[in-house]
């Protein structure tokens, strides 16, 4: 069994016969000590080794590299010399692997690798504090959003993520032979949330979804993570509510869980006032052309325009609702007065789309129509359309993509710092 006691509990631990365990960051050689800056999660220690010291098993011609792994026991002191005051004065060091040298970059430089290198040496970045940074507020992004919907009463399912046919239509779909037949890589989790909710009432998700698009910008990957809600006997207004809520109470977990972190990536976290503001697509068309913006009713906004929008409406997030069904899914609900309208909304957070959701069709026979509108075919989509024959609710649901709200927390500007290993149009691999 492989024993070990933490750098952080071992300073609590003063005089205390402990082992450490970690990676090597720098080491110092002086004629009469080798100074050795050791690291593991939890935080890093200056370990003291007296050369010529025979008691010290395994220091005799001892050559450590950076990000060598060993194993050290012995005891932590006070010391006036370290300026962390604490110091580990070894009995024994055993190194238990040896790092390639040189190393593909620098992990605590001055100069920044380039993307395309912390990448294809992902499990190296990872030990990076930048990345490990960005990471762990993921997590606390991740386990929030888990938290305050479980608490609020929405059951976690686990839909499939092979499908017999398109989840939102479109071409954008990786297809795939499964046995005898064609099958895709789910684009959403959308139909099958919904069968879930006109029973179980309220449900969520995290699953991966993918999309086939030759997508080469910074805030777009293939595959990515979707936190999914899906509630019954409920209109757009009814889940919007939810997700702002949710968002804010996110951002929150983020700013008293993650000082630190966010201190290392030169952040401060500000979270919205509730309610957010609602704007209609045609207001929001409406105030980018006043403000001299070349925009025709019925296009999706740009990158440019949602960043001219959050300044024009002086918000860092706000929604931009009731939009024209061209620009959304065939199962958004239709306006009944204009059905050139859909029940549909988005969340823009720091100038960037970060959730979309819509009210769902759940009439059979309005869903048949919206699927040809969109030149779909219903027989493709029979098992669907069955699931709301038989007594379906009215209901709504939306979907945040962790990458990108990651992106938007952290300050990123490529989506790629956010994902651990993504995957795009060229990277595969690892």
């Amino acid at each position: 069994m492989f024993e070990r006691t933490y750098i952080e509990e071992a300073k609590g631990r003063l005089g205390e016969r402990v082992t450490l365990a970690g990676w090597v960051t720098r080491t110092r050689d002086l004629r009469k000590f080798l100074f050795i800056i050791l690291r593991d999660s939890s935080g890093e220690i200056q370990v003291t080794v007296k050369k010529g010291d025979e008691s010290i098993e395994g220091a005799s011609d001892l050559t450590l590299g950076r990000e060598d792994v060993i194993k050290v026991t012995g005891r932590a002191v006070e010391s006036g010399v370290v300026h962390a005051g604490v110091e580990f004065i070894p009995e024994s060091i055993e190194v238990l692997n040896k790092a390639k040298q040189p190393l593909p970059f620098d992990l605590f430089g001055t100069v920044g690798a380039e993307l395309d290198t912390r990448l294809n040496y992902r499990f190296m970045d990872f030990r990076a504090p930048k990345t490990q940074a960005i990471f762990r507020i993921q997590n606390v992004l991740l386990t929030a959003f888990r938290r305050f919907i479980t608490e609020k009463g929405y059951l976690e399912f686990q839909p499939p993520c092979i499908i017999a046919s398109a989840s939102e239509g479109g071409a954008e779909l990786f297809r795939l032979p499964y046995f005898e037949k064609e099958a895709f890589l789910a684009q959403s989790p959308q139909l099958y949330k919904q069968m879930a909710a006109i029973s179980f009432e309220k449900v969520f998700t995290v699953t991966p979804i993918w999309r086939a698009e030759k997508f080469n910008t910074p805030t777009h990957l293939n595959e990515i993570r979707q936190m999914d809600i899906e509630q019954a006997f409920a209109d757009d207004e009814t889940v919007m509510k939810v997700l702002e809520e949710t968002l804010v109470y996110m951002l929150e977990a983020v700013r008293e869980e993650s000082p630190e972190d966010l201190e290392h990536l030169s952040r401060e976290i500000t979270v919205p006032e509730l309610p957010l503001r609602r704007l209609t697509y045609s207001e929001a068309v409406e105030q980018l052309q006043k403000a001299g913006e070349e925009m025709v009713w019925g296009e999706d906004f740009t990158k440019a325009q949602e960043q001219r929008l959050m300044e024009i409406v002086g918000r860092e997030a706000f929604f931009i609702k009731d939009w024209p069904s061209v620009q959304k899914p065939f199962y958004a609900m239709p306006h009944e007065e204009n059905p050139d309208l859909v029940h549909a909304f988005d969340l823009v957070y720091n100038g960037i789309e970060l959730s979309s959701g819509t009210q769902r069709v759940h009439i059979p026979e309005i869903l048949r129509q919206q699927l040809r509108k969109n030149g779909l075919n219903p027989e493709d989509f029979t098992h669907y359309i069955e699931s709301f024959s038989y007594g379906a609710p009215p209901h709504a649901g939306w979907s945040i993509g962790l990458e990108r709200l990651t992106m938007s927390v952290t300050g990123m500007e490529n989506i790629r710092e956010c994902c651990m290993f993504p995957r795009d149009r060229d990277r595969l691999v690892p």
